[in-house]
């Protein structure tokens, strides 16, 4: 995992040279969104399972996938896909602190669509679902920190399509 810093620190160090000025731009925008990211990852993680629960009753509850047959029945189904949004939003929160996207390709991304696909895992579904935390998790947190980190959450939904 890397952050915006070490995203553009390493490869002018690799080459020996100092930062240009687009690289110094992006760092001072990095910096100045600081604590708008640093608050709403706090939010976030002061209310994690209820923007989960919102995300599942705004999205998924009132569907086939809850009935007999569907794939989020029984409750161990409906608990692992819990699990699943709950790992999602933790690194989204993540990677809009770090204000790179490396961690979701690595961590959560990387053969993910494989083992749904192979599990019979509803994407579309799954994609509806983080759309709709990052509607719950605007309202939390504000338009402009809500785009921080729906940047991250549209990175999963692409990932996933």
């Amino acid at each position: 995992m890397q952050d915006t810093i070490t995203s553009l620190i390493n490869p002018a160090d690799l080459r020996g040279r100092y930062l240009d000025n687009v690289e110094l731009d992006k760092l001072r925008k990095y910096f100045q969104s600081g604590e708008l990211r640093v608050k709403a990852a706090a939010t976030i993680s002061e209310n994690a399972a209820n923007i989960v629960s919102q995300a599942v009753a705004n999205s998924l509850l009132y569907g086939d996938i809850t009935c007999p047959g569907g794939n989020m029945y029984p409750t161990r189904r409906y608990a692992a896909c819990l699990r699943d949004l709950t790992l999602f939003l933790r690194y989204a929160s993540y990677a809009m602190l770090a204000d790179d996207a490396s961690v979701l390709d690595e961590r959560v991304l990387d053969g993910l669509k494989e083992t749904y696909n192979s599990l019979g895992v509803p994407v579309d579904r799954t994609i509806q679902a983080v759309q709709a935390m990052k509607e719950v998790i605007t309202r939390q947190v504000g338009a402009e920190a809500g785009e921080q980190v729906g940047r991250h959450l549209d990175h999963i939904c692409n990932g996933l399509s």
